[in-house]
C-alpha cells in the first residue's frame, strides 16, 4: 500500500511540475506572443469601456479618439479622417482586434504608461487614464500623397532622410476604420466581411507589407555597390554601347526598353537607366557583393517600423546565385530575384541622402498623459549604414543627372535640386509597375520618397517617369513645405 501511495505521489509531482513548467511556458516565454496575436482581443475587450487617448496627426489633427455612445460600452472609437489614415491609425475592433497605431502603441491610448511613481498610484487607486499619440505625419502632406495617387492602385511613402520620421504613408486602395470598430458586433462584422471580399485588398497596407519588383530603382543599390567596392568609378568601366547583353551561361540576351542602344560611364547609364551596362554591372559584381550591399540597405530584413508585421524585401540568397548568372543580371536591374515594399525603397533613397545611414523609420513623435505631461519622446536611431558618405555624395550627384536630363525630370521640385531614379518593373503580360524614388534637396536632403503605381499598361523605362514621377513630385514639394527645416 505504501509503494502504491508512494507511486501515486510521485506520478502527481511529475503532473504538478508538467503542469508548472507548462504555466510559465505560456504565461511568461509565449505571452508576447499571445499577446500580440491579431485575433487576441482580451486586450481589447478590457480596454474597450476604458477611457481612451487620441492619435493625432503632426498638425493637431484628430485620427482617432473615442465618443460616447448609448451602449452598455458606453464608448466606440472613431476616425474622422476616414481612409486617409486607416493604414496607419488601425482599428479598434472588438471581432477583429487591433492594428495599426491602435495596437503598437495600445498600453500608452490606455494610459498604462507606469513610468513615475504617481501614475503608479493613480493605476492602483482605478482612477482612468489615457496617452494622446501625436504622429510624425501632418495631414496636408498624407492629403497631398491621396489626391497626386487618385484612383489608381499604388503607394506613397515619404520620410525625413535625417530621423526617420514618416511624413506620409498612403496606399490605395484604403478603408474607413469606423465601421469595423463599432461596438455592434454583428454590424462590425458585416462590414468586415464586406471588405475582405473586395478583391482589392483595402485592409492590406500596401506601403509596407507588400512586396514588388522594385525594376531599375534598384539600379541604385547595383551602382552602390559597384561604387562601394571600388571596381566602379564615375569614369570607368566604360560600358559598351549596345542594346543586348547576354550573360554567361546562357543565349538569351537582356535588352533595353524599347530595343534602344546605350552605355558609357555610370552617370550615363544611371541617367538613362541601361539595362544592358547594369546586368553586365551585376554579372561583373557578382552575388556576393550585390546581395551584401542590398542587405545594407535592410534588403532580407524586416524594417523595424513601430508599426505591426512589416514585410521583409527579399533578395535571393549568394549561393541561389551559384552557376546563374542570367539570375544576377536579371536581379541588378530589379527583376527576378528581389522583391521591395515601398518603405524599403524609400528608405533607399533615403540611405542615400543621409550619407549613407539608414534611420530606423518611425511614425510616432511623442506621447502625452491625459494632464498633457510628455511621457515618450520618439529618439532616432541608426538601422543599417548602408554606404561610406564618399559613396554617397557620389550617387547623388549621379542621381541629379537622372532628374535634370533624364528619364526623372517630372521629378524636379521648382527652384530645389532634386536626386531621383525612375522605374519599370514588367509584368510579362503587357503591364508593368511604375517606380520612382528620390529626395529633396539634393544638397541638403529633407525629404525622401517612393512611389509605385501598380500594373499600368506598357513596359517603357518612360512609364515611372511620366506616371510616378509627378505623384512624388507633388509629395515632395507638400513635405518640404510642411518640413522647412
Amino acid at each position: 500500500m505504501n509503494r502504491q501511495i508512494r507511486r501515486l505521489g510521485i506520478g502527481m509531482l511529475v503532473l504538478y511540475a508538467a503542469l508548472f513548467v507548462q504555466l510559465n511556458v505560456i504565461q511568461v516565454l509565449r505571452a508576447e506572443t499571445y499577446n500580440d496575436h491579431p485575433e487576441n482581443t482580451r486586450a481589447v475587450i478590457r480596454d474597450f469601456s476604458r477611457p481612451r487617448g487620441q492619435i493625432l496627426a503632426a498638425d493637431g489633427t484628430v485620427l482617432a479618439r473615442s465618443v460616447p455612445i448609448d451602449s452598455p460600452f458606453k464608448l466606440q472609437r472613431e476616425y474622422p479622417e476616414g481612409e486617409l489614415f486607416a493604414h496607419v491609425t488601425g482599428y479598434f475592433s472588438l471581432n477583429a482586434g487591433t492594428d495599426g497605431v491602435e495596437r503598437t502603441y495600445n498600453d500608452a491610448l490606455a494610459g498604462r504608461t507606469g513610468e513615475r511613481i504617481e501614475d503608479i498610484g493613480e493605476l492602483l487607486l482605478g482612477e482612468p487614464r489615457t496617452g494622446d499619440v501625436s504622429l510624425t505625419i501632418p495631414t496636408d502632406v498624407q492629403r497631398v500623397a491621396r489626391d497626386a495617387l487618385g484612383g489608381k492602385r499604388g503607394s506613397v511613402v515619404a520620410l525625413d532622410p535625417r530621423d526617420g520620421a514618416v511624413l506620409a504613408l498612403w496606399s490605395f486602395p484604403s478603408y474607413d476604420p469606423t465601421v469595423l470598430s463599432n461596438v455592434d458586433i454583428e454590424a462590425a462584422q458585416e462590414a468586415r466581411d464586406r471588405i475582405l471580399a473586395d478583391e482589392a485588398n483595402p485592409l492590406l497596407a500596401r506601403t509596407y507589407r507588400e512586396t514588388f519588383f522594385p525594376g531599375s530603382t534598384f539600379k541604385v543599390v547595383t551602382a552602390a555597390a559597384g561604387l562601394a567596392s571600388g571596381s566602379v568609378t564615375t569614369t570607368s568601366p566604360v560600358y559598351p554601347t549596345s542594346n543586348a547583353y547576354v550573360p554567361p551561361l546562357t543565349s538569351q540576351p537582356i535588352r533595353n526598353f524599347g530595343g534602344g542602344t546605350c552605355g558609357g560611364a555610370l552617370p550615363d547609364i544611371l541617367r538613362v537607366s541601361c539595362n544592358t551596362a547594369f546586368a553586365q554591372m551585376g554579372v561583373d559584381l557578382g552575388a556576393e557583393t550585390l546581395v551584401t550591399k542590398a542587405e545594407d540597405f535592410g534588403f532580407n530584413d524586416a524594417p523595424p517600423i513601430d508599426l505591426p508585421a512589416p514585410a521583409v524585401s527579399p533578395i535571393d540568397d549568394v549561393a541561389s546565385f551559384q552557376q546563374n548568372t542570367p539570375v544576377l543580371a536579371m536581379t541588378a536591374i530589379g527583376q527576378n530575384a528581389v522583391r521591395s515594399t515601398p518603405l524599403q525603397m524609400a528608405l533607399v533613397a533615403a540611405g542615400v541622402a543621409n550619407g549613407g545611414d539608414v534611420m530606423v523609420p518611425h511614425v510616432m513623435r511623442e506621447v502625452r498623459d491625459n494632464e498633457g505631461r510628455v511621457v515618450e519622446t520618439w529618439e532616432p536611431r541608426s538601422w543599417k549604414r548602408a554606404i561610406r558618405p564618399d559613396v554617397a555624395a557620389t550617387l547623388t550627384d549621379a542621381m541629379r543627372g537622372v532628374v535634370e536630363e533624364g528619364t526623372a525630370t517630372r521629378l524636379a521640385v521648382p527652384g530645389v535640386p532634386t536626386a531621383g531614379k525612375t522605374g519599370t518593373a514588367q509584368l510579362g503580360n503587357g503591364l508593368s509597375h511604375a517606380w520612382i524614388v528620390g529626395f529633396a534637396p539634393a544638397d541638403a536632403p529633407r525629404v525622401a520618397v517612393a512611389v509605385i503605381v501598380e500594373a499600368q499598361p506598357g513596359a517603357s523605362e518612360q512609364t515611372g517617369g511620366q506616371v510616378a514621377a509627378p505623384i512624388a513630385q507633388a509629395v515632395l514639394s507638400a513635405a518640404l513645405a510642411a518640413n522647412p527645416e
